[in-house]
């Protein structure tokens, strides 16, 4: 035990003189989550609408009114010319195109039906459904609109009806932020545990300090624990500070146990830590480190369920996820944080990650070459 504290006295006051380290630990925590919890959202706004009206009659101007007061939609331009509108569409200018067809007014008083031409850029498949069922919304209203005006019905008031209030529960206002806040913390994390204690290790390796720590009475197990534990105490840290920022800015509520979520928060990094470890003991140069951190970490994030829903993913996706710590601490971030979960709620989480740890640390341990 002495001899891990003189380790970590070490470690600590390295850290402190790392003139490079010092920024990734204090204003990488406040960058991410003040411009990417921002940034990264699905939330469908000033969707840009192009509309070719060849009837201009009152009727046509009242549906393109519709589609300018909706907070979705906001008008890019308006011509007679279709081809106009496609060039718009390739400079990426437009998103959605309306076509009215000369004759729109007098087919709906003649005939009770009228066609109208939905254009949508769908390079975005997700982002086109929306935009289409957004439409759909509009020009089911205007329908019924129309309906009560012209044949004097009542527009939205049937003789019976069945009333539904709508209740959402972990997050009542929908707010995207809630949703992407717990994981950039969770990415954060990671970035300060696998990065710096991968980087760390190596760069003793490069300036030659590794050699003199070999020829120590320093048990492997020693070693590895005294740079783990630095960069443990460092990510809690900014985990911390990542939840004041939070907080403070997003209103983020935090309804579960705060011990319960750094005690995964810790037993989580016991993991990502023993993975950086063990990537700076297969490597030689900080170049090499930041090559294969960027590769698990880009295979990690992408499969943790950030962006995309685990569950949406092919069945063979969903296995490999059961390999990867990030999938399980996205989970923990967002069920303690938002749902207020307990222990017994997380006991997969817990076992799985467990697992995971012990065995990333032990590739640690066993690759680390101490030549006496």
């Amino acid at each position: 035990m002495r001899t891990i504290r003189y380790i970590l006295q070490k470690e600590f006051i390295q850290v402190f003189r790392n003139k490079t380290m010092l920024p990734m630990i204090f204003v990488l925590p406040l960058m991410q989550m003040l411009v990417l919890v921002f940034a990264a959202t699905y939330d469908l706004k000033n969707v840009d609408i192009y509309v070719v009206d060849n009837d201009l009659s009152e009727t046509s101007r009242e549906l393109t009114g519709r589609f300018q007061g909706s907070p979705f939609f906001r008008l890019h331009d308006a011509s007679f010319d279709l081809e106009d509108a496609e060039n718009s569409f390739k400079r990426e200018e437009a998103d959605f195109v309306m076509v009215i067809l000369q004759g729109f007014e007098r087919a709906l008083v003649r005939e009770d039906e009228a066609n109208v031409q939905l254009l949508i850029n769908a390079i975005d498949g997700s982002k086109a459904s929306l935009v289409y069922s957004y439409a759909q919304g509009i020009l089911s209203g205007f329908n019924k609109a129309v309906i009560a005006e012209w044949k004097g019905l009542p527009e939205f008031n049937p003789p019976r009806r069945i009333d539904s209030k709508q209740s959402y529960w972990y997050n009542p206002e929908l707010d995207y932020k809630w949703y992407m806040a717990p994981g950039i913390l969770a990415i954060l994390v990671t970035i300060i545990g696998m990065f710096l204690s991968g980087m760390n290790l190596v760069r003793e390796k490069e300036i030659g300090t590794i050699e003199q720590l070999n020829v120590t009475p320093i048990k492997k197990y020693q070693f590895i624990l005294g740079k783990l534990l630095p960069f443990l105490v460092i990510a809690l840290f900014d985990l911390a500070f990542g939840l004041v920022i939070a907080r403070l800015v997003f209103d983020l509520p935090i309804v579960g146990s705060l011990p319960l979520l750094f005690g995964f928060a810790a037993l989580y990094l016991i993991g990502v830590l023993g993975l950086g470890l063990f990537i700076s003991t297969v490597t030689e140069t900080q170049q090499q480190v930041m090559f294969l951190t960027f590769f698990f970490m880009m295979i990690f994030v992408l499969m943790g369920g950030i962006f995309t829903p685990v569950e949406s993913m092919p069945r063979w996706a969903q296995l490999l996820d059961r390999l990867n710590p990030i999938y399980y601490f996205m989970r923990i971030m967002r069920m303690v944080v938002l749902k207020g979960s307990g222990f017994s709620d997380l006991i997969d989480e817990f076992v799985s990650l467990i697992l995971i740890g012990l065995s990333f640390l032990s590739l640690a341990i066993w690759r680390y070459r101490k030549t006496n």
